[in-house]
C-alpha cells in the first residue's frame, strides 16, 4: 500500500525511467491481493485519465502484492495467471499480466539483501531481523532502495536460488519474485 510504491518510486527515479513508461498506481480497491488484482485489471480497461492513463496503453502490467495471512492470496495468483496473454492492449498486442508475490511479505526481499532465508518464516521475525541491519525501517519508509541498492545483486542471487526451490504456490515456503520486476526496472536503460 504505501512501502511498495515508495520502493518502486525511488527505483524509477534512480534509474532515471520517465513516468510515461512506468507508473506506479497503488490499488484503489484495497490492499488485499485479489483487490490488487481487480484494480489492476479495472486500470487496464478503463484506464485513469486523472492520472494520465489511457486505457489499454500497457504492454506489461506487475500487480505486487504479499501473502501474510491474505485469505484471497492464491486466488489474487490464479486471477493473474489467468489474465496473462489473454487481453490485447491499444495496440492489438497480447498484454503481459503477471503477479510478483512475495511469502511472506515483501520485507522478505529487503532481508534478502543482508541475509539468506530458506525456511518459513513469519512477518513478524522478518521485520524483526530486517531492523537489525536497517534500525528505522517502518513500513512507508523512504530512501529504503537507496538504503539497500548496494546490496542488490546479493538480494537477487538469494531470491533466484529461492525461486528455483519454491514458488508463489509453496506456502509456507519463503519465496519473492521482486527480484523479476526490480531486475527489469534496474536493466531498462542498460
Amino acid at each position: 500500500s504505501k512501502t511498495e510504491p515508495a520502493y518502486f518510486g525511488e527505483i524509477r527515479a534512480a534509474y532515471q525511467l520517465h513516468s510515461a513508461n512506468i507508473a506506479v498506481q497503488p490499488s484503489q480497491f484495497g490492499t488485499s491481493p485479489l483487490q490488487v488484482v481487480r484494480y489492476a485489471e479495472h486500470l487496464f480497461k478503463n484506464g485513469d485519465l486523472h492520472r494520465g492513463i489511457r486505457p489499454r496503453s500497457f504492454d506489461q502490467l506487475f500487480v505486487v502484492f504479499d501473502r501474510d495471512d491474505h485469505e484471497s492470496y492464491f486466488q489474487a495468483l490464479d486471477l493473474a495467471k489467468s489474465h496473462d496473454g489473454k487481453m490485447r492492449n491499444d495496440e492489438k498486442e497480447k498484454l503481459h499480466f503477471k503477479a510478483i508475490a512475495s511469502n511472506p511479505c515483501f520485507e522478505l526481499w529487503l532481508l534478502l539483501h543482508f541475509e539468506e532465508i530458506w525456511a518459513p518464516i513469519h512477518r513478524n521475525e522478518v521485520f524483526g531481523r530486517l531492523r537489525h541491519h536497517l534500525p528505522r525501517y517502518q513500513k512507508g519508509d523512504v530512501g529504503v532502495f537507496a538504503a539497500t541498492r548496494a546490496s542488490l545483486e546479493q538480494a537477487t542471487a538469494r531470491a533466484r536460488a529461492l525461486a528455483g526451490k519454491f514458488n508463489a504456490y509453496s506456502d509456507p515456503e519463503p519465496f519473492t519474485g521482486l527480484y523479476e520486476l526490480v531486475t527489469l526496472l534496474t536493466t531498462l536503460r542498460a
